[in-house]
């Protein structure tokens, strides 16, 4: 029995959907955003199997997909707080180690942000994070660099210069 062209698809879809939606949350920090933003991008994958399943690493390309759709989503998140923020008091502070890191890491830069997620969360090389992210090796760590340096300010740790 031959594989159909859709079996290779459904096979990608298991292996990474969890990983890619694990990725999203952690850039957009809503569950259910995370969820349709992860479908949307494996729709697109979808529309496009014929080609991208000749690539080396499709999954690969339907990260990069999620992520950008998640950083267009998350600027526009913000943008859309900020607005509604207005005039209200700040929200309560989580407590809890793990939920100072979140936090701080969700309000670095979408770019900082996602490098972190792919980097330290989804314990991604360099190498990985830049092609999936569309930026050069040199910039991933210049962006890791500078994320960590920010997340030791609002963590309240010392900054060093040491890499």
């Amino acid at each position: 029995m031959t594989d159909r062209p859709d079996d290779g698809y459904a096979r990608l879809y298991q292996q990474e959907y969890e990983r890619v939606a694990r990725t999203v949350y952690l850039v957009v920090r809503d569950a259910g955003r995370a969820e349709d933003l992860t479908q949307e991008a494996f729709v697109r994958l979808y529309l496009r199997w014929g080609t991208v399943s000749r690539y080396e690493r499709p999954g690969a390309w339907v990260r990069r997909v999620a992520i950008r759709l998640a950083a267009r989503d998350a600027r526009r998140e913000r943008l859309r707080s900020v607005v509604e923020r207005q005039g209200e008091p700040p929200p309560a502070e989580e407590h809890g180690s793990d939920a100072d890191v979140l936090h701080a890491v969700g309000t670095l830069p979408v770019r900082q942000r996602a490098a972190v997620v792919l980097y330290y969360f989804e314990d991604l090389p360099v190498a990985e994070v830049a092609e999936t992210l569309g930026m050069s090796e040199s910039a991933v760590k210049v962006s890791l660099h500078r994320a960590r340096r920010a997340l030791a300010v609002l963590l309240g740790e010392e900054v060093s210069d040491v890499r």
